[in-house]
């Protein structure tokens, strides 16, 4: 039995419904977002919590106590607090190169559980943490966890999703990523008015709770068709798992394309070399730049370190993890929101809508701190309302746009062949860049002050700009016809050209609408 909404056979669209199956299948894998959202916010929180700085970083909260003269803007800069944080995406960048090879030869599912259970290690190391080297092993594991998660989530929720609702069950994983952040945001509130000072160990541990879950049940969770042809698996059980999925027995056009796909892919000896060849050149560009410009949207500024920023303005450490939940929340709706319009408006539009709001909440921000609050004192009640609203308003351009798309496009626009291989670069690239910032940013609030949003919002308008001109629309098409778009794009057409050899093949399909 299959929910209501089909897919009809048109415009390039394969046969097929949005089936229990799918969105039971789909919300289990997109559970790995929420790992890596937990961490996300689990991290600002513990690291403005007292029990935590006297413990392992007792340097800055003696700053923060003792030193009247320091920078509001400089309390917080520890190269070994930022190393807290950051060690979790140098562990995650080393792990998705791994995560690629394990992805391809033994499919997403292995990759899935495998995340879980390296996570949930990671978890008692952290709330089990004597000294900073435990917490900081406890770190790297968690980074593992999050880097096989981020390599096979995206790909398998991409691959099983019915390509008219690719969109939303992809940013599914956004969405998880959100109550992830917003769950460790309220556990943090609670937990640092524990007066015993332990609150920040349930912190950590409490991570291995979804982990549990995810682990469990991906026990129990279907291969995609994808990947069961490129482990070798006969015809006739992909056939069925089709039809399984798709709630329907007109799978054969659906079928003979993945097929072709699996072939094309088990020729391809190393598609790490493979994806530098010049026919993938978009490819590879995106999957560099879109994970790149998610970064520097300068959502790591409030995603890790919201509490700490908003104690720089001179709220309290109560008031401080409150509003973390406060942005937390608007990301998690505004998310939510863009699940459902991202396949009726397409990818380009919500970009370029995101980025303008950005910008402006951005440049208004960085002018309001510039004029209001100085190396010393605080910032009045009214104005940090002002700046919370204005935070949100960013918050949620970043949770309709780039925050889900970020991972939806770099999922949905490799051929079979290079898929893992793509997937692994977006991941790297994401977590190099991740990791800078968050090892950067602290020292960046110190130097820049205020001018740090103007830095961000600089970059902003760079990405819009790049979206409009380089990024052709994806909604709604297949994900093994995507790849046709970039021969219709006013650039990539001149860069990749048309391939004669798949055009005999069949592959090249004029009558589909494509868009520039």
């Amino acid at each position: 039995m299959a929910v209501g909404m089909g897919a009809a056979s048109e415009g390039g669209q394969y046969s097929g419904k949005m089936t229990p199956f799918v969105v039971l299948s789909c919300m289990m894998a997109a559970m790995g977002g929420v790992l890596f959202g937990y961490d996300i916010g689990i991290s600002g929180g513990v690291t403005s919590m007292e029990a935590f700085l006297v413990k392992f970083f007792p340097e800055v909260d003696r700053k923060m106590k003792e030193d009247k003269d320091i920078s509001n803007y400089c309390k917080f800069d520890s190269q070994l607090l930022t190393s807290f944080t950051s060690s979790l995406y140098l562990a995650g960048l080393v792990a998705s190169f791994f995560a690629s090879s394990v992805t391809k030869s033994f499919g997403r599912k292995p990759s899935i559980i495998f995340s879980g259970l390296v996570f949930i290690a990671g978890s008692a190391l952290g709330g089990a943490a004597m000294n900073i080297y435990m917490l900081i092993f406890g770190r790297v594991l968690l980074g593992v966890g999050v880097g096989f998660a981020n390599q096979a989530v995206p790909l398998y929720l991409s691959e099983m999703a019915p390509s008219k609702y690719r969109g939303a069950i992809n940013n599914g994983f956004q969405l998880s990523v959100g109550i992830g952040a917003l769950t460790a945001n309220l556990i943090n509130f609670g937990t640092h008015k524990i007066k015993a000072g332990y609150g920040w160990r349930i912190s950590l541990a409490v991570a291995a709770f979804p982990a549990s879950i995810l682990t469990l049940g991906a026990l129990f969770l279907p291969e995609t068709p994808n990947s069961l042809l490129q482990l070798g698996k006969p015809h006739q059980l992909v056939d069925e798992m089709l039809q399984r999925i798709r709630g329907t027995s007109d799978v054969q056009s659906e079928l003979a394309d993945l097929i072709k796909a699996s072939e094309i892919a088990k020729s391809i000896d190393n598609p790490l070399k493979n994806i530098m060849r010049r026919k993938y050149r978009p490819q590879l560009v995106m999957a560099i730049a879109i994970p790149f410009f998610q970064q520097v949207t300068g959502i790591n500024v409030i995603a890790f370190y919201a509490p700490v920023l908003f104690r720089t303005i001179g709220l309290g450490e109560s008031a401080s993890l409150f509003s973390a939940i406060m942005t937390g929340a608007v990301g998690l709706v505004t998310t939510f929101i863009s699940m459902l319009v991202v396949d009726k408006l397409g990818r380009r539009a919500l970009f370029i809508a995101g980025g303008v709001q950005m910008f402006v909440s951005q440049i208004i921000v960085g002018a309001l701190l510039a004029a209001l609050l100085g190396d010393e004192g605080s910032v009045s009640k009214g104005y940090s309302f002002v700046l919370l609203v204005l935070i949100c308003v960013y918050v949620a351009g970043f949770g309709w746009s780039w925050g889900p798309l970020g991972w939806l496009v770099p999922s949905e626009i490799f051929p079979l062949e290079i898929r893992s291989a793509g997937q692994s670069i977006t991941v790297a690239t994401n977590f190099v860049f991740t990791f800078i910032i968050a090892q950067t940013f602290l020292a960046m609030l110190c130097h820049l002050k205020a001018g740090i949003f103007f830095f961000f919002g600089g970059w902003v308008v760079v990405m819009t700009v790049f979206v409009y001109c380089f990024l052709p629309e994806t909604k709604n098409l297949p994900i093994e016809k995507v790849e046709l778009v970039w021969r219709q794009h006013w650039f990539w057409k001149r860069v990749v050209g048309e391939d004669e050899e798949e055009r005999k093949m069949g592959v090249f399909t004029p009558e589909l609408i494509l868009y520039r």
